[in-house]
């Protein structure tokens, strides 16, 4: 399997598609409640991948009561990558095999792979000749296009709320209108 690199705009907070390269793990983190809503999954769902270790944060893990997790764009779109392959009916276990792969590989051009699975094992694929090559030997069933993912991701996050590492100031999505963090930029 192959992996990622988070992109992220000139001087902005949210990651985009293309263009500069900077690493938004290193400056911004997405709270539990972010990551769930641009996931698609449930806190709990978030926190139980948190405390088995299938996706963990990788900006800020939690120290105990009262600390946040934060997670990276790219902690993002796996917890994203995982659900969809569950609301495939790919079985945890083969999930947890795919994400330690992926993690084991560094995420290197994640953005770029499709996920083939056959229900009992996930294939990956970096180029159409070996998605094409895996449908003729009759093993893919599905696949999940990761940039598409990334995309879908991206989108969400631009919506919602990060948060810088360094300060903790809260980094306002596309929608200018939210009083509430606003607020608490000024309380900072």
């Amino acid at each position: 399997m192959s992996s990622s690199v988070d992109g992220t705009a000139a001087g902005g907070p949210y990651p985009h598609h293309g263009g500069a390269v900077e690493h938004v793990a290193d400056t911004v983190g997405y709270r539990g409640p972010t990551a769930c809503a641009a996931a698609g999954i449930t806190y709990r769902q978030l926190d139980y991948w948190a405390r088995t270790g299938l996706v963990e944060p990788s900006v800020r893990p939690a120290y105990g009561s009262g600390t946040q997790r934060l997670y990276s764009f790219r902690d993002v779109v796996v917890l994203k990558i995982v659900k969809r392959f569950l609301d495939t009916g790919v079985a945890l276990q083969n999930i947890r095999t795919t994400v330690q792969h992926l993690r084991d590989r560094g995420f290197v051009d994640l953005e770029r792979m499709t996920l083939m699975s056959d229900g009992a094992t996930v294939y990956e694929c970096t180029s159409p000749d070996e998605v094409v090559n895996l449908l003729q030997g009759g093993q893919g069933v599905f696949g999940i296009a990761v940039g598409v993912v990334w995309r879908d991701v991206e989108s969400a996050l631009s919506q919602l709320h990060g948060e810088r590492v360094d300060t903790g100031e809260t980094l306002v999505g596309h929608n200018p209108s939210d009083e509430l963090a606003r607020r608490r930029n000024r309380a900072v």
